[in-house]
């Protein structure tokens, strides 16, 4: 297990477009996911112990931040081929025992997780009204600062990284 720290948040990103399958049978947009008041999406997996010890803290965080009007989105991009535990299956049954309120999307391709930067699970994006990022922190920062992002649209300055385990990427083969 190769275990990662996330980047420095880059304030001001913008959130890029996407369509991903979810495991409850629909496809979602970005323009979906967003609510009122912001969008957090969040990298996880099935298998990570940095997210199975966290689980519980993110499905209560997320259930009051929508309740804040800020969209929520879980997204798993490993590789399912190496790491069979992040199955699409898998992830149905995931979502169905932690009784996830949010849209939990596969990323199969792994493009969604490439064009956002994620390096490890769980790795929070944070945008405010506008899809602009303004947070990239750990869990036990999460609701503070997202609430914060709702009332005033920016996120807080000082922001400690997540750490976790590495997104499984898929190795490419040579074709000779």
């Amino acid at each position: 297990m190769v275990c990662l720290n996330t980047p420095v948040c880059a304030f001001d990103t913008p959130a890029a477009e996407f369509s991903l399958p979810a495991t409850d049978g629909q496809t979602y947009t970005l323009a979906q996911l967003r609510g009122p008041k912001g969008l957090l999406l969040m990298f996880i997996c099935n298998h990570c112990p940095y997210v199975l010890r966290t689980i519980e803290a993110l499905v209560a965080d997320a259930n009051a931040l929508q309740d804040k009007g800020i969209g929520v989105a879980a997204i798993c991009a490993n590789d399912a081929a190496t790491y069979p535990d992040d199955s699409f299956a898998n992830m149905v049954e995931f979502a169905a025992q932690h009784r996830f309120s949010f849209p939990y999307l596969h990323d199969e391709s792994q493009a969604v997780a490439k064009a956002y930067g994620a390096v490890c699970t769980p790795d929070l994006f944070g945008y405010n009204a506008d899809l602009r990022l303004q947070y990239r922190g750990n869990v036990t920062e999460l609701r503070a600062a997202m609430l914060e992002i709702a009332a005033t649209g920016c996120g807080p300055q000082q922001q400690t990284p997540s750490m976790g385990c590495s997104l499984k990427w898929r190795t490419r083969v040579s074709p000779h």
